[in-house]
């Protein structure tokens, strides 16, 4: 018959100071190398970690926090509804980026989602709670509040994608960001279309209230000076908002004999009305995206033609910056980045 007295020792949590006895070290030194602190020798690093594993000992975070004056958590804040993140493979490639990155740096990733403006007073009350080391923002919009937001608690932070209050050549010092060159893949896109002898070639825009969207829209402008504004039709970065912007244009253009796309998503609602309406691609009218979303450009029919940007590469360097700029001793900012895009020529031009 099994003893019905409670052992207080079985399944007990080790402590800080069975660490500290089997290592032979003081439980201040014990501290400072479980909890992240300097100033210890490395044999006694070692004799420490090695009881940690003997003992199966999992700090305290609470006294990690206290000591490294670190929570190990990075928060990532997305300005898009729910629907938008959870079916753009944009989103889930830049956050595959974070995560990884940040699992590397042995820090958590939390998910903070804005779905309207109700949002940012959580947003505001988790920022001030000081429970995250720093801010990963992108998909900011001309009207957001997180920027100000930011500022007003100081929480380190990059940006994913150029601010709308940050233009090209100013000191970024303040507000750091990686992005790809959307102007720079704008203009290699529209001059493929045109080295195919193209000559009434489109544009379908996306939200002008995102400078990713205003900045394709300037490269495609570079190369079409003398293109009118009805040429350029507005969508929303979905498939649904590509497909309407394609139906507008061939209704007021039905000459024309191209379309650059400011996504592959809106590319993929394009191709659809363009097939629906018995028009040819590429004979009739070349279609170029941008993204290289493969799972969108690879399944289109025909396949598309798009400007690659390596969005989850975007999303690592997003956290090597955010990392540098929490490990400086000086306290300041690395420099922004813009990484480049490449032509990806496939059967829709």
């Amino acid at each position: 018959m099994p003893d019905p007295t409670p052992d207080p020792h079985r399944d007990a949590r080790p402590t800080l100071e069975a660490v500290a006895a089997r290592a032979g070290v003081s439980r201040a030194t014990a501290s400072r190398v479980v909890n992240g602190g300097a100033g210890v020798r490395q044999p006694l690093v070692d004799q420490v970690r090695k009881a940690v594993d003997e003992l199966g000992y999992i700090p305290n975070h609470a006294a990690r926090t206290l000591v490294t004056r670190r929570n190990g958590a990075v928060a990532v804040i997305i300005d898009e509804p729910e629907f938008r993140i959870f079916s753009d493979p944009f989103f889930s490639r830049q956050i595959r980026g974070i995560s990884r990155e940040l699992n590397a740096h042995d820090a958590q990733l939390v998910l903070l989602l804005v779905e309207g403006s109700g949002d940012f007073d959580r947003v505001t009350r988790y920022l001030a709670g000081g429970h995250v080391d720093g801010v990963l923002a992108f998909s900011l919009h001309t009207d957001d509040e997180l920027p100000a937001i930011i500022r007003r608690f100081r929480v380190p932070t990059v940006y994913g994608g150029r601010p709308e209050h940050s233009a090209p050549g100013e000191d970024t010092t303040q507000v750091p960001y990686v992005d790809c060159d959307n102007r720079g893949g704008a203009r290699e896109a529209v001059r493929h279309l045109v080295s195919l002898g193209r000559r009434r070639i489109a544009h379908i825009a996306g939200p002008r209230d995102q400078t990713s969207a205003l900045d394709r829209i300037d490269g495609y402008h570079d190369v079409l000076p003398d293109a009118g504004a009805e040429l350029v039709a507005d969508g929303d970065f979905t498939a649904e908002g590509g497909a309407r912007a394609m139906s507008d244009l061939l209704d007021a253009h039905p000459g024309l004999d191209a379309v650059f796309v400011s996504n592959d998503l809106m590319a993929s609602g394009a191709l659809r009305v363009l097939r629906e309406r018995g028009v040819r691609v590429p004979e009739d009218v070349a279609v170029v995206g941008f993204d290289d979303m493969t799972s969108v450009a690879e399944a289109s029919v025909p396949p598309l033609t798009t400007v690659r940007q390596d969005v989850e590469g975007m999303g690592r360097l997003m956290v090597r910056l955010l990392m540098e700029r929490l490990n400086s001793d000086t306290g300041t900012w690395p420099e922004s980045v813009i990484t480049p895009t490449e032509l990806v020529r496939r059967a829709s031009a």
